[in-house]
């Protein structure tokens, strides 16, 4: 299975989808214990969620589930937050701290995981960016996520439904930030964050670089906003996710018609 799939569009937004894939090749499934063989970490149906809001739209998913490698961690194993429990470049562990491998990868391992499937689907990413910003002299990546709501040990309490994450700003033009923020806020029954638990993986920081016309930001939804509940089988719910849609699609359409007052700001 390629580790990318790549859908071209015409508009400046491009959907980074890095964590809705379930591949898992034979030779490391059967190092999982049962626990990781649940896959109980993905971002479900995710692009099922997303699919059509913007006919316009570049997506970019990922096909390998993030037990593999998590295309949204720093090639170099960094933490993304220092000091936080979090999961790393090839996660020993799910979101509630148990253990997922029967026999854990070793570090030659990784690195050819790094190369098969973390480093293809980013340069396909690169290349879709650099590809809308050739045609409009601005991208906009918006890095698509979800997980469930509750999880003690990630974070306290329970998550906002949606959870916007700049890097503290830095990653996008204030535009950007403010025009996703204000219709999250508004969104009727739901509640939402800018910049809390969750302030952008390494993709947005990666590839959000406002000054050279790129401009990035991650949107984290609480899975209660569109499954039937968070826990397998992972139903997807048709009646919370219309509602959703329909804030998610206000998003898109806003971002893409502000793209071409972006040109040139920086």
């Amino acid at each position: 299975m390629k580790p990318v799939d790549i859908h071209q569009g015409d508009s400046a937004i491009v959907l980074g989808l890095p964590h809705t894939g379930t591949y898992v090749p034979d030779e490391i499934k059967a190092r999982l214990n049962a626990r990781g063989l649940g896959l109980d970490d993905t971002d479900w149906h995710i692009d099922r969620l997303y699919e059509g809001l913007l006919p316009g739209a570049t997506t970019v998913r990922a096909t390998f589930h993030r037990y593999v490698i998590d295309a949204n961690r720093d090639p170099s194993g960094t933490s993304l937050y220092p000091g936080q429990n979090t999961t790393g470049l090839v996660p020993l562990t799910d979101f509630d701290g148990h253990d997922i491998w029967e026999t854990p990868p070793t570090e030659v391992e990784i690195e050819y995981r790094r190369a098969a499937f973390h480093a293809p689907y980013h340069a396909a990413l690169n290349a879709e960016l650099l590809r809308v910003h050739a045609r409009h002299g601005v991208a906009i990546l918006y890095d698509c996520h979800s997980i469930r709501g509750d999880i003690p040990f990630l974070f306290d309490g329970t998550l906002p439904d949606f959870n916007i994450g700049t890097n503290l700003g830095t990653t996008c033009d204030p535009r950007i930030e403010n025009v996703t923020r204000e219709i999250c806020d508004n969104a009727t029954g739901y509640t939402s964050i800018l910049n809390g638990r969750f302030k952008g993986g390494w993709t947005t920081r990666h590839y959000g670089q406002p000054q050279t016309g790129i401009h990035a930001i991650q949107m984290e939804l609480a899975q209660s906003t569109y499954l039937a509940q968070e826990a397998a089988p992972w139903s997807y719910d048709q009646d919370k996710a219309e509602r959703l849609r329909v804030h998610l699609k206000s998003i898109l359409t806003k971002l893409a018609d502000l793209a071409p007052t972006l040109k040139g700001a920086s």
